[in-house]
């Protein structure tokens, strides 16, 4: 008889462990017990013949539920206890600062589902049907260790029925903490845009008042959403004059995946992606002709689409003539997504019609996570639902917190060499973001029982909100606080997801603090262990304005013209080329003039090197989009536009030492304007572009002998520029590498920012590399 203490750390919360553990050790006829140690993983201790005892650890890695990852088990032999049978133990808070991951929220199983449909099922039609291997957990998790007290279905006592399943380990609901039926769950109820609840089913009425070409706010996992039927296409008009959005794209979602490829293209990882226990929103190619109205993703040649997560969104669509319905968060532009009651019947009667609300507490907002695959690649554009809170692992051992950027915010809490990045924050210029960032930065530090921290890292833009945050939280907490460089960052991510020492990056994007005071976003970085050094980057050009620039790109086109062209000579050329471009400033013609007026005085004017700035402007130039409504927009319809290029101008962009002189790219694009296709013209300027920076980071990284070569920053989701740089870079000799898990954009940086966090931790580098 031999007996054996096992600690099995991951994801083994919420995931069906504690009971599959239960049944392969009665299969191997061992006895013992297995207990959850909060955050701390799970205990196991089994007596029996040797054999056994090692037949059951097999069994433990090779048939562990789908949705556990075991990351460490560590096993000692003790005496044995003599226990009469296995059996499974009460949870308890267990160790301080362990390795315990709960899940993210899961999209609803197959199993569920047929139960869903089933008219003899006790949960017949029940929208909040789940069971171990489904359903909401980060979105409703208060503490560790993850049982039903600890979230918000503790203000559902369960019935008999659903009890007797929840305590029977053999049942696919045992310890399912968001186990309900309609007798003891919760429910769902449909009111007026004024409060005045409606009568019947309220799923099925919400569904045909949808198909009437109503606005519906929906309830759901993280959050409430905006619903109407996404064939109406005055239905969509309506929600954007509602919603304050005239321009940026809908996200849908679509009852099947033979509906979505009725309207856009989608390959096997696309698919793979699409129907994962994550189910995000996936950018998919539409196909041409487009049958649904232009206007859901205006200027794009890409679609948003997700499919139903929920029991919610089946029964809907169950009900619904519409196969096809926009989803899209429920808020106003910049602000948190809407999850409360309350706050719902007092935000959203202007936007929706009706509101379908249910009485289960989000207790940590989660909005869709969205994906693009790039040359072939998941990119992640932004990671919430279903990735949080799943780490990334670092090679240092610290306990940091990671603020991230001011845009597209995420932060992130290092422990124990891992990255716990965030659900999506959202724009932390606006001050009810940012009070949504210290309640969530004060969920995780519960959560991940983080007490106190080794460091403190942020931008080192002195103007973000995020990292005046960060010095108030040093100054409280009394921890030291290192600021780091943006584009560092951004580099630093695809080190820590990849697992590199080194490399040479690509930093693309559209503003970054530079150490230097200018605006960064077209550079090519040396990032090492070692060493980090700026050794290129887009020669710079006035912003006249500054960030007003990112608004009215015309002002970034006339900045980089300026270079070359005399100040007569500009506005003859604007024009020429985009008159209308000069209408859609907010004071017209006499913006125009003062904008000449401040170049040629050098008044009122920021330096750029930003790679975004100059696709916004060659958008300008080629007539594409003269205004940003949303974050990339007119780079984003560039490319759309330039998708449909066929030729290759061969444009050349020169690099004079350290300097990428994108300003010659401008001329030959207006040399060509009456020889070639406007669609041809910005096929080739992406060609140029990425040639030029593939370049310049292969002479830069046989320089230095490095091997590797990233890239990062919101260009990195640009499918021209990306695979024309991975082709250079492989056919040189050597790697590329981009990030498949971390967002390449904003909401990754935090993950880089850990990252650096611990060079600088270790004795890597010092403050001084990292702001200078």
């Amino acid at each position: 008889m031999k007996a054996y203490h096992i600690h099995v750390q991951g994801i083994v919360q919420a995931v069906g462990f504690r009971p599959f553990v239960y049944r392969i050790a009665h299969e191997h006829n061992l006895k013992g017990y297995v207990k959850n140690l909060g955050d701390a993983g799970v205990e196991i201790v089994v007596e029996g013949r040797e054999e056994d005892i090692e037949a059951f650890l097999r069994d433990l890695h090779r048939k562990k539920p789908p949705l556990a990852r075991i990351d460490r088990v560590e096993k000692r032999e003790i005496p044995p206890q003599g226990f009469p049978e296995f059996y499974i133990e009460r949870s308890s808070k267990g160790g301080k600062g362990g390795d315990s991951i709960i899940p993210p929220d899961i999209a609803i199983c197959d199993d569920c589902l047929r139960e869903l449909f089933d008219p003899t099922d006790k949960r017949y039609m029940y929208p909040f049907i789940v069971c171990t291997n489904c359903g909401p957990r980060f979105t409703i998790i208060e503490d560790l260790p993850y049982d039903r007290e600890n979230t918000t279905m503790r203000e559902f006592p369960m019935c008999d029925f659903c009890r007797s399943e929840y305590e029977d380990p053999l049942n696919r609901r045992y310890h399912a903490e968001p186990t309900a039926c309609p007798v003891c769950g919760p429910s769902y109820r449909l009111y007026t845009s004024d409060g005045k609840e409606l009568t019947g089913d309220p799923l099925r009425k919400a569904a045909e008042l949808i198909d009437k070409g109503y606005i519906v706010a929906i309830k759901g996992i993280g959050g409430i959403h905006l619903a109407c039927d996404a064939t109406n296409e005055e239905a969509v008009v309506e929600l954007r004059r509602r919603t304050f959005r005239p321009q940026k794209p809908f996200a849908i979602m679509a009852d099947s995946l033979e509906t979505v490829k009725s309207f856009a293209y989608v390959s096997r990882e696309e698919e793979e992606e699409l129907t994962s226990y994550r189910r995000p929103i996936i950018t998919l190619r539409k196909k041409e002709p487009f049958p649904l109205p232009e206007n859901l993703a205006p200027g794009l040649h890409t679609i948003g689409v997700m499919l139903p997560y929920a029991g919610t969104h089946y029964i809907l669509f169950h009900w619904s003539r519409s196969k096809v319905y926009v989803m899209t968060s429920a808020n106003y532009p910049g602000m948190p997504m809407v999850k409360d009651n309350e706050r719902a019947f007092e935000e959203l009667k202007e936007m929706a019609d009706y509101l379908l609300l249910h009485n289960r507490k989000i207790l940590n907002r989660a909005d869709d996570s969205v994906i693009r695959f790039v040359d072939g690649k998941r990119a992640v554009i932004r990671r919430s639902r279903g990735f949080v809170p799943l780490p990334v692992e670092i090679p240092f051992d610290y306990r940091g917190l990671a603020v991230g950027a001011e845009l597209m915010n995420a932060f992130g809490v290092s422990k124990n060499g891992k990255v716990y990045p965030s659900q999506y924050i959202g724009n932390t210029g606006k001050l009810e973001v940012l009070e949504f960032m210290r309640e969530a930065i004060a969920h995780f530090r519960k959560i991940l029982r983080v007490k106190d921290f080794d460091l403190i890292i942020s931008d080192l833009h002195p103007g973000y909100n995020t990292t005046k945050l960060a010095m108030e939280l040093a100054n409280e907490l009394d921890v030291e606080l290192l600021q780091v460089q943006h584009h560092y960052a951004h580099i630093a991510s695809v080190l820590a997801e990849k697992n590199l020492e080194s490399g040479v990056g690509i930093a693309l994007d559209g503003v970054g603090y530079g150490t230097d005071g200018n605006v960064w976003g077209g550079e090519v970085l040396y990032l090492g262990y070692e060493d980090v050094e700026r050794l290129a980057h887009i020669d710079y050009y006035p912003l006249p304005g500054g960030d007003l620039a990112s608004y009215y790109p015309l002002r970034a086109l006339m900045g980089i013209l300026s270079k070359v062209y005399s100040i007569e000579e500009l506005g003859e050329i604007i024009g020429r080329c985009c008159p209308k471009a000069v209408e859609s400033l907010k004071y017209g013609k006499v913006e125009f003039s003062v904008i000449l007026n401040q170049l040629a005085k050098g008044v009122n004017t920021a330096y750029a090197s930003s790679t975004g700035r100059v696709l916004d402007s060659l958008a300008v130039l080629l007539n594409v989009a003269y205004r940003r409504h949303y974050e990339g927009e007119p780079a984003m319809k560039l490319e759309s536009f330039a998708m449909k290029g066929k030729n290759d101008l061969k444009f050349e962009v020169p690099v004079e030492g350290e300097l990428i002189k994108v300003e010659e790219l401008f001329l030959q694009a207006l040399d060509a304007i009456e020889k070639a296709s406007p669609a041809d013209i910005a096929y080739s300027v992406h060609l140029a572009l990425a040639r030029a920076f593939a370049n310049v980071a292969i002479e830069k990284a046989m320089e230095f002998g490095v091997k590797d070569v990233a890239i990062s920053g919101g260009v990195a989701y640009n499918e021209l520029i990306v695979k024309t740089i991975r082709k250079a870079v492989e056919a040189s000799g050597l790697r590329f590498h981009a990030t498949t898990e971390v967002p390449r954009g904003d909401n990754g940086i935090n993950v880089g920012q850990a990252f650096l966090g611990g060079l600088y931790l270790e004795g890597y580098l010092s403050k001084e590399d990292l702001m200078l």
